[in-house]
């Protein structure tokens, strides 16, 4: 059984048997297939699809294409992870919220690429902090701390991780088979029982319309639930920035002014998530982990939480003291509203504005920019006065095309029409 059979397999529609997909996972992490032969493999399944059956079997072998870990100890462990979007820092505000509240939360966490953020870049935010553990390590900072945030390593799904990267520069990221089986693999590599998906629809997601974005979420759920682990996915909307700020320093500002009480949709969206988790862990009525969830945030014990999590990993925790440790550009480009009206806000110009700027990646591997920011004075659905200051962009070098972009994201109509937060939560008794 070769490479070439396999996508010759899939090319012609085949449905792949699990012997197939298994070798081609494991071709993959062994280098034996080549990156022309994932891409060949991926831009296959992107036009013929995959069965459920098969995208479980994708996602169960390349899980086991490298090692999966065990539970450091007894307890309740838990994950969450986002299909990607702008100023979406809901891991860091959920992760020391639970954590605080004695639900171990074991996150392994990705970069950012193109507009979308990644958490382990704002985390590295905080001076010295490592993403990168050894499985040893993250499985002790679990026990010890009750939380830890780490990019995957290079013997945690292997196979993923070549794919991925391959998928990323071939235009086949958007194939939800692929989508769901990359980020389930990841999932049960680890060694976390309950897993809550945000699966984002709108400008600023992957999956573009909630249509879409459910048929994602109802196959991710289903294949967390075949493989023994308690799954729900809330499917929320990211047709705006879920923050008011966008860039590295400047959410992580963000997500501790959330922890000391801030009110926003960031704020609300992560509450939202820690509830569920709470109930699937800890199995209490919403109204009890909505309390408990916002008593974390009251008496300071997240804040303390994530403190502990940024010192143990490494990272230098001024920031939790004095803001300005956490420094932003001294470049200020402002954005006014151009009419009086109602304001519309696109996520995806704005995330692309900001990384032109380099405070976000374009292609892999580039450095990124703390510093550069968006800070957003008013939101989606306020009414704004013709002149009025509605963005700030904090720059090191002026682009204007990115300042261009930027303004393209602003739109005053004379109506608005709001979105929920969250279209729906699914769970096994919907497959």
């Amino acid at each position: 059984m070769t490479a070439y059979d396999i996508i010759q397999a899939k090319k012609r529609g085949k449905a792949l048997s699990k012997e197939q997909i298994s070798a081609f996972a494991r071709m993959v992490a062994e280098d034996s297939a080549s990156d022309a032969q994932i891409a060949a493999f991926c831009m296959a399944v992107c036009l013929r699809g995959m069965t459920d059956e098969e995208t479980f079997l994708l996602t169960q072998a390349m899980a086991d294409s490298g090692e999966r870990l065990s539970p450091p100890a007894a307890g309740v462990f838990a994950d969450k992870h986002s299909t990607g979007g702008v100023s979406d820092s809901t891991t860091l505000v959920l992760v020391p919220v639970l954590a605080s509240l004695g639900v171990k939360c074991a996150k392994y966490s990705g970069r950012g690429l193109g507009h979308t953020g990644g958490t382990l870049d704002k985390l590295e935010s905080f001076k010295g902090f490592n993403v990168n553990l050894t499985a040893e390590q993250f499985s002790s900072h679990v026990e010890r701390i009750g939380a830890a945030i780490a990019g995957q390593t290079k013997s945690t799904v292997p196979a993923d991780k070549r794919m991925y990267a391959v998928r990323d520069v071939t235009a086949t990221v958007d194939s939800i088979p692929l989508i769901a089986s990359s980020v389930m693999s990841k999932k049960l590599a680890s060694f976390a029982q309950v897993i809550l998906l945000d699966v984002k629809y709108g400008d600023g997601a992957f999956m573009k319309t909630a249509r879409a974005a459910e048929k994602l979420a109802r196959l991710m759920v289903a294949v967390g639930t075949a493989s023994g682990r308690q799954v729900e996915a809330a499917v929320t909307d990211m047709s705006a920035p879920l923050g008011d700020n966008i860039g590295c320093n400047a959410e992580v500002r963000e997500v501790i002014e959330v922890l000391r009480g801030k009110k926003n949709n960031l704020a609300r969206l992560s509450l939202l998530h820690c509830e569920r988790i709470l109930r699937m862990a800890q199995g209490m009525e919403e109204k009890r982990a909505k309390a408990l969830a916002e008593e974390a945030i009251a008496s300071g014990a997240a804040l303390e939480k994530l403190r502990r999590i940024v010192s143990a990993q490494g990272g230098d925790t001024a920031a939790f003291d004095d803001l300005e440790a956490l420094p932003l550009a001294s470049g200020k480009f402002v954005v006014r509203a151009p009419k009086s009206g109602k304001l519309h806000i696109y996520a995806q110009a704005l995330g692309r504005a900001c990384a032109q700027l380099g405070g976000g990646r374009q292609r892999e591997g580039e450095e990124i920019d703390h510093t550069v920011a968006i800070l957003l004075k008013r939101r989606a659905g306020d009414a704004v006065a013709k002149g009025e200051e509605i963005a700030e962009i904090r720059y090191r070098e002026r682009r204007q095309e990115a300042f261009d972009l930027a303004q393209s994201a602003f739109e005053v109509k004379p109506s608005y029409r709001a979105r929920p937060l969250v279209h729906c939560i699914l769970g096994k008794e919907d497959l």
